[in-house]
């Protein structure tokens, strides 16, 4: 990995780096933020979306987006808790819709599993469907959780057009399946399983799609890197997944890394971080 980053000058003299996908709100971030904000920021990475998994969560988050100028906020059910899921959070994330700030940026974490135990499909889709709706009433993209579920998913945004479309996060299906979100104007996030030597298939799907379609990613603290397992997955590392996605493709660094920011600010609507030196 760190070969990659060599052959840039300077990180401060990249196009910085933005996790769309961080859980900064769990352990072992909860009650370090700071000194966590400054650990990325030394990796270059500047902006970090925050998406809940649960109406319990959405007024944390959004407090910690007012509070730390680099977290942005993205609310929404996450499929894998749908057995807890109250119609009452509906009415409060619709809610919190109607209120929203400039750092609510999202409608997230949201989607279908169809890999749990009793996933209970039909309540997700409507779940999933109510969501989206709510996304389309209040102009905002959507952050998408899918496992073993990329074709149901990709029926359900057929039936319900996005203005602002959205990401399929932590994406790990099938160039086939990669293309079919792109087409309906999706994005594909790109995290920590590409740096698997063993995981070819995804490897291979990040190396043909096209860049304009990719955003970075983490998903902490979840989904450690190659040579991190056991640990908790930190943003910082969103520069590694970075150095290993340049080893994939044929585009220079800098191009890469100035592609996956512009992908980013166009789809969350983002101001330029304030880039100084950490």
């Amino acid at each position: 990995m760190a070969a990659i980053i060599e052959q840039i000058p300077s990180l401060i003299d990249t196009p910085y780096f933005i996790d769309t996908h961080c859980h900064f709100d769990f352990p072992p971030f909860s009650g370090a933020e700071a000194a966590s904000l400054v650990t990325a920021a030394q990796a270059n990475v500047r902006q970090l979306i925050v998406p809940a998994v649960g109406a319990a969560y959405f007024s944390r988050i959004l407090a910690l987006a007012a509070n730390y100028p680099p977290l942005f906020a993205a609310l929404g059910m996450h499929p894998l808790y749908i057995a807890q899921h109250q119609e009452a959070d509906l009415a409060a994330l619709a809610s919190y819709l109607v209120n929203k700030t400039h750092k609510l940026v999202a409608v997230g974490e949201i989607g279908l599993d169809l890999y749990m135990d009793e996933p209970q499909l039909p309540r997700q889709l409507a779940l999933l469907q109510a969501q989206l709706t709510l996304a389309k009433q209040h102009d905002l993209p959507v952050i998408l959780h899918s496992r073993r579920s990329h074709d149901q998913l990709a029926s359900a945004l057929r039936k319900t057009v996005l203005p602002r479309t959205g990401v399929v996060h932590g994406f790990a299906g099938s160039l086939a399946q990669a293309q079919a979100f792109i087409r309906l104007g999706y994005y594909i996030g790109v995290g920590g399983t590409i740096t698997y030597a063993r995981a070819q298939k995804t490897r291979g799907v990040m190396a043909a799609l096209p860049l304009s379609s990719l955003l970075l990613e983490t998903d902490a603290p979840d989904m450690p890197l190659a040579g991190f397992q056991g640990q908790p997955n930190r943003p910082e590392r969103a520069a590694d997944v970075f150095s290993v996605l340049c080893e994939l493709r044929p585009e220079a660094p800098q191009q890469i890394a100035s592609q996956l920011l512009e992908n980013s600010q166009r789809l969350f609507r983002l101001p330029p971080a304030k880039i100084c030196p950490p």
